[in-house]
């Protein structure tokens, strides 16, 4: 719209002094001649939203909670915010507030959960019978998804594969003869070229918006580079299509740049190629097998690739080799650089994890490593990576039904990998708070470390030391929560 009203002005412009200057005869067709010239140089995407608008969806999202679940302690920074402000897409919307009810009334027993709104995002429909590609912060950790399309049919949708290390994740919603998107090449993309994002920003279904090809290749991912463009996304065009000229889909609009929390001139795709791969395996067995060595790697400078006898700066520098892996069997060493990877070059650390990460574990695969002035081929057997770590949601709904404590609280022990994460040595996770513990803010996921003047060890010794407190007596519990610690007191029933 802006460019179009530009190049009116400038028609303007020129009429007003063709008229000073008195050749009004040749005006008309001057004016109609340089008008339709601008006209032509600018994109038309009418015809193309029309041809690939039906294909694209909008997500709804929602979860179960139990009336009265708190909905995070005060001063406290919420995680799903902080995830939100680090991808800026998907609208959360706020959780219900604790519970206000006058103090004394006893909760009511086995209360039923509620369904409330999560999140909304977009995607779009890949074949015929339903499959929708989308992101996996779009729908991870939801109960239930809903999927509407441009006719305001609406689906409940099935989740059947989330890859958070790439963000995509696939729905399928039960249907026929759906519209579905044209899958382009990414790889012929040249930056400059025009395309076009459709989603719904903000929960505005079916906005379009247009830009170009800023850059390709970014190393914003571990797993994949990302598209680079100028086109405006928002909260909501999470999960939704980029768009070509010739009506391919060539990505998923995931993530922007931003220090407002807005839209800022930069936003990020998953190149439709990647994120395919990585579908086909979500619908084959439901998650994503990669590749691993067992190394930590950085880049390779000028000044250090000079130094070691290397023609230019290129490779992946081994920083550590862990203890047993498929690296250090194979006989990498600390300082090594790898320079190929089963033939194909390493021109940036970057690259390694991706070709790694693509590997079929068990497959023998050869590097050629730059150690001590000269190359080495050396050999090995590539590992799997650890399966992703389930949401809170996921771990919580993989345990057995507890009842709550005197505190109104669920707790279990802490993983090894917890403790190291969190740098601690004792504590427990709440799976989940009800009444008294609901009212003073604690939640699911949040790690109790002490008990009044007590260091909480366990689950175990947590409720012994529960057992001994005063019914009527206010207790304290320091809780972790995010790099956070924070004291809480917890007041019984009735106080």
């Amino acid at each position: 719209m802006k460019t179009i009203s530009f190049a009116r002005n400038i028609a303007l412009s020129v009429l007003m002094s063709a008229v000073g200057g008195l050749v009004v005869p040749s005006l008309s067709g001057f004016v109609t001649a340089a008008h339709a010239a601008s006209v032509a140089g600018l994109p038309d995407f009418a015809d193309l939203v029309e041809k690939t608008g039906p294909a694209v969806v909008n997500i709804r999202t929602t979860e179960k909670v139990k009336p009265g679940q708190g909905n995070g302690m005060p001063g406290a920074e919420d995680e799903e915010m902080q995830e939100f402000f680090r991808r800026f897409f998907g609208v959360p919307v706020p959780r219900q507030q604790p519970d206000r009810s006058p103090r004394g009334r006893k909760p009511a027993p086995q209360q039923q959960e509620e369904e409330v709104p999560r999140g909304v995002g977009s995607g779009f429909i890949i074949s015929a019978d339903g499959f929708v590609l989308t992101n996996a912060h779009v729908v991870d950790g939801a109960d239930d998804v809903y999927v509407t399309l441009t006719d305001k049919r609406e689906y409940k949708a099935k989740i059947i594969g989330v890859d958070k290390r790439t963000d995509v994740a696939v729905v399928k919603v039960e249907g026929s003869n759906l519209p579905r998107l044209t899958i382009g090449d990414p790889n012929k993309l040249r930056v400059g070229e025009w395309v076009i994002a459709i989603g719904s920003p903000f929960g505005l279904d079916n906005t379009v918006t247009a830009g170009i090809i800023s850059a390709k290749a970014r190393d914003t991912g571990d797993y994949l580079p990302l598209i680079q463009t100028d086109v405006a996304v928002n909260p909501g065009n999470s999960g939704g299509p980029l768009i070509n000229m010739r009506g391919e889909v060539v990505g998923i609009n995931s993530q922007i740049y931003s220090r407002s929390g807005g839209y800022m001139g930069i936003s990020f795709a998953v190149p439709i190629d990647e994120a395919m791969r990585v579908a086909e395996q979500l619908r084959t067995t439901g998650r994503v097998t990669r590749g691993r060595i067992g190394v930590q790697i950085g880049e390779v400078t000028k000044d250090v690739a000079e130094s070691l006898g290397l023609t230019r700066a290129q490779g992946a520098l081994i920083q550590r080799v862990e203890p047993g892996g498929p690296a250090e069997k194979g006989g990498l060493e600390a300082g090594d650089i790898i320079l190929k990877f089963n033939g194909t070059s390493i021109e940036k650390s970057s690259d390694l994890p991706r070709l790694v990460g693509a590997t079929k574990p068990g497959t023998r695969s050869t590097l050629t490593v730059w150690r001590k002035g000269a190359n080495k081929e050396i050999g090995l057997t590539i590992a799997e990576l650890e399966p992703e770590k389930l949401t809170r949601k996921d771990e919580r709904k993989a345990k057995p039904e507890q009842v709550p404590n005197a505190l109104g609280l669920v707790v279990s022990d802490l993983s090894e990998a917890q403790k190291k994460e969190l740098k601690v040595e004792g504590g427990v996770i709440v799976d989940a708070a009800e009444g008294p513990a609901a009212r003073a803010g604690l939640r699911a996921g949040d790690v109790v470390l002490r008990l009044n003047n007590n260091d909480v060890r366990d689950a175990k010794q947590f409720s012994s030391l529960i057992a001994k407190l005063e019914p009527k007596k206010t207790a304290v519990v320091l809780v972790r929560r995010g790099d956070a610690s924070q004291f809480v007191p917890i007041r019984p029933n009735g106080q």
